[in-house]
């Protein structure tokens, strides 16, 4: 087993991979995390590709070799996302209202668009669970985008308009300190 200072790696493919990855991120501190190989995970729809275990600080992947950068900034984006802190992460749902009130269709990855096709203006006026679950993996999404190296992509369908504004976002609210995971 490879470790760094942020991740312990059960596959030397994984930490090939991830090692070019976070070249592209910003500094992180945090607990170890640990990134495993995982065959057969599901969640309770069926099957995925990757899955973060956040109180066990473990990440676990069953992608395949081409999916692991997105998939990875994604999973990653998890603890970012829980360490954030209310105020970040309220400013980041201002963010997605202000899309959708301008119409916005399309999303930066799967995972936050068939959540946000299955909204509804009680959803996003109640900051209902539903709500909740589409900004956090919205934000995982957009950073994954952002941050994985990868320039195209079927799930990126969000206009560009959009996407600089969510870049932008990440730029200010983020990219100024240190990230902790």
């Amino acid at each position: 087993m490879q470790s760094s200072p942020l991740f312990v790696f059960e596959d030397p493919t994984h930490e090939k991979q991830a090692r070019a990855l976070l070249r592209r991120l910003p500094p992180m501190a945090g607990r170890p995390v640990r990134i495993r190989k995982v065959r057969g995970l599901r969640d309770r729809r069926g099957p995925v590709h990757a899955g973060a275990y956040l109180r066990e600080r473990s990440i676990g992947f069953d992608c395949a070799r081409a999916e692991f950068p997105r998939i990875f900034v994604h999973e990653l984006f998890h603890f970012v996302w829980l360490r954030a802190g209310n105020s970040v992460r309220r400013a980041f749902e201002d963010l997605l209202k202000a899309e959708i009130r301008a119409g916005a269709r399309g999303e930066l990855g799967w995972s936050a668009e068939w959540r946000k096709v299955r909204l509804g203006r009680p959803d996003i006026r109640m900051r209902t669970r539903r709500w909740r679950e589409y900004c956090c993996e919205s934000f995982c999404d957009t950073a994954a985008w952002l941050y994985s190296g990868v320039a195209r992509h079927e799930e990126f369908t969000l206009r560009a308009l959009f996407r600089q504004r969510r870049r932008f976002w990440f730029r200010k609210a983020l990219e100024t300190k240190r990230l902790s995971i």
